[in-house]
């Protein structure tokens, strides 16, 4: 079948299922256009979580499906991909985490999203890149302990000075392969356009930026936004609604590496098969689940900056 036709199946499968596609902002952009729902991992968990639907098609990477299992327990969540991973998520175990924290007693552990259930589950609160700064301020300690992302860590460090913050030495390899000479290269080539950034770019990056974002405050900055050209520091994935919502601005990626191999991981064609054998379900054991939905419902509780 070819894409239309892959898109008609499904449609046809998400109603007998009584099911609901969502799509994460990185995923191919056939996905996106045939999803009910794009976003990013955490704001589609809790739309999983408010839908009155009985199964999730989650279009991402693993660690995002559970995400959904952990906050809605009583539906089905389906991974079309399950070897859909992430290699910042596998930069720390559990294990790892637990004998860092004996070394750091009382020191209070902010864990990124973007991680495994297993790791969520022993840490004190979860963030995402859009609250890290929120959630790091709300924490009393002086100390604290950020995970995975160290780039995300020094970012949220810059605006606070009162604390002192320590971080896991682990990064997204797709923002982390990003030089600051394709950037540099990239605002010679269109003099006039403006840089946007995701902090899970190296802090040399964000040096370079004129505005630094999560996904979903790239869709806002970009509609806000006067300036007619962007250049886009995140996985290429985000230009589909990007172009979609902004046709009369250009964005240009500021280098070819902005692909993450994992999140191109799924098709149609595998979202079709998992629906329709009702296969590839993600499913975190209770003794998981509940410490790592008191991380999330802990993030979830802390007000936004303004």
């Amino acid at each position: 079948m070819n894409h239309q036709e892959l898109s008609e199946e499904i449609k046809k499968l998400l109603k007998e299922r009584n099911a609901l596609l969502m799509a994460h902002n990185y995923q191919r952009d056939e996905i996106q256009e045939l999803a009910d729902i794009t976003g990013d991992s955490l704001a589609l968990s809790i739309e999983a979580a408010n839908t009155d639907k009985d199964v999730i098609v989650f279009s991402g990477v693993h660690f995002m499906a559970e995400s959904a299992s952990i906050l809605s327990p009583d539906k089905t969540v389906i991974l079309p991909r399950m070897d859909a991973g992430c290699p910042m998520a596998d930069m720390i175990t559990a294990e790892a985490l637990q004998k860092k924290k004996e070394e750091l007693p009382g020191v209070p552990v902010i864990t990124y999203v973007n991680s495994s259930a297993e790791v969520k589950a022993i840490s004190d609160i979860c963030c995402t890149s859009a609250n890290a700064v929120a959630v790091a301020r709300s924490v009393e300690s002086k100390t604290i302990l950020m995970t995975p992302d160290q780039n995300l860590a020094q970012y949220v460090a810059k605006f606070l000075p009162e604390k002192e913050v320590l971080y896991w030495k682990g990064f997204c390899a797709t923002h982390h392969l990003l030089k600051p000479a394709e950037v540099v290269k990239a605002k010679e080539a269109h003099p006039g356009a403006v840089f946007m950034a995701h902090p899970e770019c190296a802090p040399e990056i964000l040096d370079l930026a004129d505005h630094i974002c999560s996904t979903s405050g790239m869709y806002d900055y970009a509609k806000t936004c006067s300036a007619k050209k962007i250049i886009v520091a995140t996985e290429n994935g985000i230009l589909y609604r990007l172009k979609k919502d902004n046709p009369d601005k250009e964005f240009i990626l500021p280098s070819e590496v902005l692909v993450c191999p994992n999140m191109k991981l799924t098709t149609l064609e595998d979202i079709y098969e998992s629906l329709k054998e009702m296969k590839n379900i993600v499913e975190v054991p209770e003794e998981i689940r509940i410490p790592a939905r008191q991380a999330l419902d802990r993030m979830l509780a802390v007000p936004r900056d303004e």
